[in-house]
């Protein structure tokens, strides 16, 4: 083998390899800090595309699932006041029963219609109350959240004008009350049914998302320790590289 001055083949080929050991040290201290295996785009363009579109999916649907729990508490809102409606309703049936009593005195009868009078205003005053500016009854439809038309109960229409003299009219308030909350109920159940399904898509979303970009912190951490024993190494034999150049000089001396 020639022994020369200008050139150190050794050396150059020490170098490399020491370069290259030491960028992939870096990519891989790099990933462990970070917890991901996509620090730029260069280390995987595809995946990171992949990775961004599942990403925004899981975010979707996490504000979907906020949108389903705001319209369920919006209708156990109106499920809420209309059980109050139907108690209201109970005691002015049960009012005009005992208006029916002929036993009674005209006092008694004008108590028991006062009462049913007031109730009856209660009612009135049920039938406006809103939800975040939102109306929970009329006939007005707010909007559809995961299939579930979301609108206000026809409250009022379904009471009716109500007389403390006609017991049937206020049983027949009772009913309509009766099955608007099980409309309501049904309504409940659906977007249960409904939040359980997102919960479920952005947990799998998420987990795909990972496979792709979350770094595997133990075959990572095996990669660390190859690469920094190799910098080490690389750099001792890239010093002996250049110490063999002194061969040289004993030559010339």
């Amino acid at each position: 083998m020639s022994v020369v001055i200008n050139t150190n083949y050794a050396a150059t080929v020490a170098s490399n390899n020491l370069a290259a050991s030491n960028m992939s040290l870096q990519k891989s201290l790099n990933r462990l800090s970070s917890g991901s295996k996509i620090v730029s785009p260069a280390d995987d363009a595809g995946g990171l595309a992949v990775s961004m579109k599942l990403s925004a999916a899981s975010k979707r649907l996490g504000a979907e699932k906020n949108n389903i729990g705001n319209a369920v508490s919006f209708l156990q809102t109106q499920d809420g006041a209309m059980k109050t409606a139907a108690a209201a309703l109970q005691r002015m049936s049960e009012l005009s029963v005992m208006y029916q009593d002929v036993t009674k005195s005209a006092s008694d009868l004008s108590n028991y219609s006062t009462e049913f009078t007031a109730l009856s205003s209660q009612l009135t005053a049920i039938a406006s109350e809103q939800f975040n500016g939102k109306a929970l009854f009329g006939s007005t439809t707010i909007g559809t959240v995961a299939g579930v038309v979301i609108s206000g109960a026809d409250l009022t229409g379904q009471i009716g004008t109500l007389a403390i003299s006609s017991s049937s009219g206020i049983d027949t308030a009772i009913q309509n009350v009766a099955t608007l909350r099980a409309t309501n109920g049904a309504g409940q159940s659906r977007l249960g049914f409904a939040s359980e399904l997102v919960t479920t898509n952005k947990a799998n979303l998420e987990s795909a998302n990972s496979r792709i970009i979350d770094v595997d912190v133990a075959a990572e951490s095996t990669q660390l320790a190859r690469w920094n024993t190799l910098v080490q190494a690389g750099t001792s034999m890239l010093s002996q590289a250049n110490a063999s150049a002194q061969t040289a000089l004993k030559l010339l001396q």
